[in-house]
Formats: C-alpha cells, structure tokens, sequence
C-alpha cells in the first residue's frame, strides 16, 4: 500500500468529542518537570488541585488531540519522523473540559522516492459548551519511506528565524532518568520510548524521550523565566525537532525576547546537539 494524494487530502475528522479532567492536566504536568520541587509555591498551582486555582500549560494541548497521525494513511509508520509543531490558543486552557475537535490533513508534498514526503496535519477544539474555539495545532510530519506518490512538490511552513545575537536569557531544566516513562502515559505508547532493545536496534543507546516532551519541557522553561508563571500570557508556540533528548539529559533552553515575540532554541550541552530549533514563542500583547 502506498499514499495517496487524493485520499489523504480527504483526510478529515469533524466534531470528534474529547474530554479531559485535572488528573490528565496535572499529569501533563509533571511529566514535563512540573513539581520537582513538591513546595515551590509558582509550580504547585500546575500539579495540586486545591488551594489557590489551578493553572494550565499551554502546550497541553499537544496531547488533547487523539491519533493526530493516523497509522493507516498507506505510508510506512516506523519510517515517519514528527519534524514540526505549531500551536495558537486563542483563550487560555481549561483545568477540564469537554472538546470538539476537527482534524485534516492541509497538504501533502511529494520530494520523490528517495526523499520521502512531507504531510501537513491540522486540528481546531472547541468548546463543547458553546462551540468556542480553544485552539488550533499543526504538525508536519516526514513520511521517510513514502515519496513518489504523484502528489504535488513543496515546503511547509517558513522557520522562524532566532535574532543573531547572544540569548537574552536561558534556562537549564534536567529531565530525569523515568521521564519518557511518565510522558507516555499522556498517549503516545510508541515502543520507541519505552523498550530497550527496540531503542537499540534502530542506534540509541536507551529509550528516547518524546519529542513533544522536550517542547513541553521548552514551555516550562519559558513559562518558568519569561512569564512568571502566568500561563494566560502564551498565545502561541511554535518550534522543529531537530535531534532526541536522552532521558536524564538537561536541556538549555536560549531564549531571545523582542516584544511579544519569544525566539528559542533548546540544547544539550553534555552532547553539544541542538535538540529544538526555530522556536517562536508568541505572547499576549
């Protein structure tokens, strides 16, 4: 079976019910370093359902949106790298909700048999009360094994630039050695993240985390350095995966700030590899 343009442009979801409650936000939560420190006042509002009113991470919502990247589009799953991610909220998250969401596909490129393709993923939540939009996320996803379906030649979407001059400010977070284990529990059950030997087989020495952890983990840090703790100030997170995070790796997160506009990059400095690159952070004007 091979992709198929047509059939993948007719991709479509619409009004798919998706629920959450604060277990499943406190659990995101955590399991991108949230409560280490289990007293630190700016961080227990994220991971503890009383007192003061719990707080959401904006990029939760990477994991509101149930099989984003169907296994059964024709292409060869285990040859298919998630590259990009992109996020726009246009109201701050709810603890618990009850969504509707629509997904698409948006495009599919075709860069030849031995280049692979390029899909462009697509999905909006809304409210189920009262049909509120939520949020908007977009994936592009590099189908390795896939090119040469006929589908059209093209790009995704321009990268960010990072201002070219020293970070203005950065922030180390350290991962920990269990992390992947945690972060799966939020849906992504790939093996990769979890089977030593699998990891081994395809040329890691453990498990690596998820690509999407390291993002969280990015949100964190910005949330953590930039905002204060206000979650309601992020309206937008956009970034590309460059290279997996080992678990128990620390990553740096550089960060430039020039108005509402946050460019960053995540490194880990132990292996000298940028791991997240092109980062645009957008915030509240």
């Amino acid at each position: 079976m091979a992709l198929n343009y047509d059939d993948l442009m007719a991709t479509s979801v619409v009004d798919l019910p998706f629920s959450y409650g604060d277990t499943e936000s406190m659990l995101y939560a955590i399991s991108i370093g949230f409560g280490r420190n289990a007293v630190d006042p700016d961080e227990l509002p994220f991971v503890y359902e009383q007192g003061e009113p719990m707080r959401t991470v904006p990029s939760l919502a990477t994991v509101l949106v149930p099989d984003m990247f169907p296994p059964d589009l024709g292409w060869d799953f285990s040859q298919v790298l998630h590259v990009e991610q992109r996020l726009q909220l246009y109201r701050p998250l709810p603890v618990a909700a009850d969504l509707l969401i629509n997904k698409k596909i948006v495009a599919a490129f075709d860069h030849g048999p031995r280049r692979g393709a390029l899909v462009l993923f697509e999905a909006e939540a809304r409210l189920a009360k009262d049909d509120t939009a939520l949020f908007t996320i977009g994936n592009t996803i590099m189908a390795r094994a896939d090119g040469g379906f006929g589908g059209p030649r093209g790009k995704g979407p321009p990268a960010h630039r990072p201002p070219r001059r020293e970070p203005d400010l950065s922030c180390d977070l350290e991962t920990r050695s269990d992390q992947a284990l945690l972060y799966r529990l939020n849906g992504d059950r790939n093996p990769l993240h979890a089977d030593p030997s699998l990891a081994r087989r395809v040329g890691y020495p453990v498990p690596i985390l998820h690509g999407l952890c390291t993002y969280g983990v990015a949100c964190h840090a910005i949330l953590k350095t930039i905002c204060a703790y206000d979650y309601t100030l992020i309206t937008g997170f956009d970034a590309r995966f460059s290279a997996p995070v080992l678990p128990g790796d620390t990553i740096t997160t550089d960060m430039w700030q020039d108005g509402n506009i946050v460019s960053f990059q995540c490194s880990v400095k132990e292996r000298d590899i940028v791991v997240l690159k092109n980062g645009k952070c957008t915030l509240a004007a």
